[in-house]
């Protein structure tokens, strides 16, 4: 079951269970998900990774809210923007420790060594690369680079 679909058959259990802002905020994460597929010249499907970017930037959309709300004394609003924030964010994949990384990247680095490969900063996008496709979505982009960059120095 992908991503999309889980959305949607949530949006039924919502209905059933009569939870109104886990409806609402998922019907509206599937509303940004069909404006994403259906902008630009042709139509597109959003994979799962696509899909996930999306919720976490929508979850980071209502924490920055959320912290506005606070800033100007809207302690309501801002607690019904953390609530959804914290139904967008279950449906994201459980996020790595600095050390699962740090082990992906050892492995990586290991893994193209053993192919003969020889590694220095120059190679940083080799090691990236693979990197990043196990990493996508779970842990902070510009923190694996600085791993990398460590490593490869």
């Amino acid at each position: 079951m992908t991503l999309k679909e889980r959305l949607k058959a949530d949006v039924v259990d919502h209905m059933k269970a009569g939870n109104k802002v886990a409806l609402t905020t998922v019907r509206n994460v599937l509303g940004e998900i069909t404006t994403r597929e259906k902008s630009g010249k042709t139509p597109v499907e959003l994979d799962d990774a696509q899909v996930t970017s999306l919720l976490q930037k929508e979850a980071a959309k209502r924490r920055d809210t959320a912290k506005i709300y606070t800033e100007a004394g809207e302690a309501d609003r801002a607690a019904a923007e953390v609530a959804e924030a914290e139904i967008i964010e279950a449906y994201l994949p459980k996020a790595l420790t600095r050390e699962e990384v740090e082990a992906i990247v050892d492995e990586t680095i290991g893994a193209l060594k053993a192919e003969g490969q020889e590694l220095s900063m120059r190679s940083i996008g080799a090691v990236m690369k693979p990197v990043t496709a196990k990493v996508a979505g779970r842990f902070d982009g510009k923190t694996v680079s600085e791993i990398v960059r460590g490593r490869l120095a």
